[in-house]
This record gives C-alpha cells, structure tokens and sequence, in this order.
C-alpha cells in the first residue's frame, strides 16, 4: 500500500477487499465520464472537480457528508487516473480532519478497468 501523505493508495486487491468490508466508495468523476466508463457496483457519484479543474467544495461537502456522516469512518476516493483523487484525498486528510481516506491506484482506468474489472451504468 502505497502513501501519498495523509491518506493511502490501494491496490486493486487491496480495493476490493476493502469494498467487501463495506467501505463508502465516492467516484468524483464528470457525469460524462460516468457513462461513458460507468462505475465501480456501489459507488456514490459525488463530483468535485469540473472540466476546467475548477471546485465548489461546499457543494461537494453537502453530498459527500450525506454518505460519510462523520470524521472516523473509511472511504475510497476514485477518479479516472488516480490524479484528482490525490488532490481530494490530500484536502480531506490534511486540511479537513478526515482519518481514514483512501484512493484506488491508477483511478478507474488503470486500477479497475484494464484489470479486466467490469462496471456498471
């Protein structure tokens, strides 16, 4: 397991088992990028970044604390290629008090689907 700072980087074993134990899966992606990819079974479709890297992080909170309801409990940050989430995963941890964020290595493209992983629509 790797670790970019104040959260960690799961491998794509490492992420599956972690969804088994039932940890709160938050695909930040574009709409776009969610039909056109899909998703990970499971995940909450919480977007952050928009297409010009801009954030309405107040916006993003409101969704995001109605999945993670307080500052303990784990969840896995996704994104395509795992370079939004390091970006999110290092605001929740350092900035904002959360103690147990996690990202999936190589985002939904590297990480789950070119593993040969399916998802859903």
């Amino acid at each position: 397991m790797l670790n970019f700072g104040p959260f960690k980087s799961l491998s794509t074993r490492e992420f599956k088992q972690k969804k088994e134990e039932g940890y709160a899966i938050i695909d930040i992606r574009r709409a776009e990028e969610w039909e056109y990819y899909g998703i990970i079974e499971g995940s909450h479709k919480i977007t952050f970044f928009d297409e010009f890297g801009e954030f309405d992080l107040e916006s993003f909170m409101e969704a995001f604390t109605k999945v993670v309801t307080d500052k303990e409990q784990p969840f896995i940050l996704v994104c395509a290629h795992a370079n939004r989430t390091k970006t999110l995963g290092e605001l929740m941890g350092a900035q904002l008090g959360y103690k147990n964020v996690y990202e999936l290595d190589g985002g939904i493209n590297w990480g789950w689907i070119d593993q040969g992983l399916e998802t859903v629509r």
